[in-house]
């Protein structure tokens, strides 16, 4: 490694934040621009450690000590080409990726892990500003055709990597703009929608075709869709929502997280906008958090999603509660090193300001004459360990049930499978035992022409594993158009002189 005792010399240091009462006024990204010397200085933690455990941690394989040296080393170039090598969109997990390749970093054994994150993203935006990201034009055209339904990052990464076999890619999307969820999920306090717009331009001088506000299924019917392509890639994530079954779901201010955050980026970006009596810009008719008391209902990113956003609109309150008992503060002996954490995890969002609760069950929803939400029901619950099946099981805590005040309401308790009816249906495609997408790898078990990745075939899941999702079914793809994976061999030999440098 660029300098051995690195990992003595220096701390973690992640990037500098924006102060909370700046940022609660705005939209723009929470964390300020990496540095060149600092990159360098977090690049040197990373120790000769011999076997790299974070190559296991992370699902994209990145090649994480060499582009590490290269970033010690200041050669940009460099660490660029390794990281590309194996990540289509470092802008994408350098910002909203929690990062599973840090909790196996093996100097996370006994102090703070190598800020792996913080690095993808000095290198990604050193690289675009040094010019460095440019188009990579396919040399020679295979005459196939390949669509791929759904624009987010699994769609993208398998847009991008077909695209590069010299096939014709066209990608999908029912939505106004390309991106899915990191488009109209992620707020833009996490991830600039510029980001999306920049990589977009790469890819579209590269040959990928986007066509926006197309349902396919309904547009483009699924016979079409087979007769027009070769193959057919879908990737259009996991979008039905997990609902709650309790009485009073019918009142007006109960939604889903998605249908809040999915608006408030549109607020953002400037779609259908009006002006209220503050003078803020705000989408007519649509989801306001303003001098509301709001209720956050499921601990994860989603929710904290939702708390962040919340905050920016003026909440009157802001509670956050969540089914499952509070989680260890540090690293719990059930998910010992190098495994991914099972631990308590405060998001710039809650610093910004929440109050937290663990271990409570939603009663019931609690409205006026007029339909409106007022409170919610809740109840304490006591999590024990079932002495024969060694599960956890729950038990309301008598005497606990109590009412809160809430005005909006968010169901932030995950996704359960794509959206069947239409287009799956039509496809006449096999589900899985969750109701995702069957497949055999990435081709469908019903039909040889089609092929699915991303959360529509393994769940709802992480950014990474989107974009791996994408990239081996890209190689799915290219397999059976052509005999072989091109993409295969092009790793192959593109790796092998980046070793060389290391």
């Amino acid at each position: 490694m660029g300098k051995p005792t690195g990992f003595l010399e220096f701390e973690r240091e992640l990037p500098k934040k924006r102060s909370v009462e700046e940022r609660l006024k705005d939209y723009r990204e929470i964390e300020t621009a990496p540095t060149d010397s600092n990159s360098k200085q977090q690049a040197a933690r990373c120790m000769d450690c011999g076997i790299p455990f974070c190559h296991n941690g992370c699902p994209l394989g990145n090649i994480i000590p060499e582009f590490n040296d290269a970033v010690y080393d200041e050669n940009w170039g460099l660490a660029y080409e390794i990281l590309a090598s194996t990540n289509n969109f470092p802008e994408f997990t350098g910002r909203i990726c929690p990062a599973p390749c840090e909790a196996s970093c093996v100097l996370g054994i006994n102090k703070p892990p190598v800020a792996i994150e913080y690095i993808e993203k000095s290198i990604i935006e050193k690289a675009f500003e040094l010019g460095l990201v440019k188009p990579r034009i396919p040399k020679t055209r295979t005459g196939k055709k390949v669509a791929v339904v759904g624009s987010g990052p699994a769609g993208m990464a398998a847009a991008y990597q077909l695209n590069q076999a010299g096939h014709s890619v066209v990608l999908l999307e029912r939505a106004d703009k390309i991106g899915g969820l990191v488009r109209y999920g992620i707020p833009d306090f996490k991830l600039d929608k510029g980001i999306i717009d920049r990589r977009m331009a790469v890819m579209e001088a590269e040959g990928v075709e986007f066509r926006t506000g197309v349902n396919v299924g309904v547009d483009i019917k699924a016979e079409e869709l087979q007769n027009e392509f070769d193959a057919v890639l879908l990737t259009m994530g996991s979008t039905v929502p997990r609902d709650v079954k309790i009485a009073g779901r019918q009142f007006k201010g109960v939604h889903f997280a998605m249908e809040f955050l999915s608006q408030q980026n549109k607020r953002v970006a400037g779609i259908d906008r009006v002006v209220d009596h503050r003078g803020v810009a705000y989408a007519n008719g649509e989801i306001l958090a303003t001098d509301k008391h709001v209720v956050v209902i499921g601990g994860g990113d989603t929710g904290s999603d939702c708390v962040g956003t919340s905050g920016r609109h003026g909440a009157k309150s802001v509670t956050q509660i969540e089914l499952m008992p509070i989680p260890p503060k540090e690293r719990d002996a059930s998910t010992p090193w190098p495994n991914w954490p099972m631990m308590l995890r405060t998001s710039t969002s809650h610093e910004e300001g929440c109050d937290r609760h663990w271990s409570i069950n939603t009663k019931e929803f609690i409205g006026d004459e007029n339909g409106n939400l007022t409170a919610l029901k809740i109840v304490d619950l006591d999590w024990q360990k079932d002495p024969e099946t060694g599960r956890m099981q729950m038990k309301e805590v008598e005497g606990s049930e109590r009412t809160i005040p809430c005005d909006l309401a968010f169901l932030a308790a995950g996704f359960l499978h794509p959206q069947q009816e239409g287009l799956l249906n039509d496809l006449d495609l096999e589900f899985d035992e969750r109701g995702n997408i069957k497949t055999n790898g990435y081709q469908s078990t019903s039909n040889e022409k089609i092929f699915a990745a991303g959360d529509c075939r393994r769940g709802q899941s992480l950014v990474v594993w989107a974009i791996s999702e994408g990239r081996e079914a890209a190689r799915s793809v290219d397999e059976y158009l052509m005999g072989e994976s091109f993409l295969e061999a092009k790793a192959v030999s593109m790796l092998n002189p980046l070793f060389a440098h290391a």
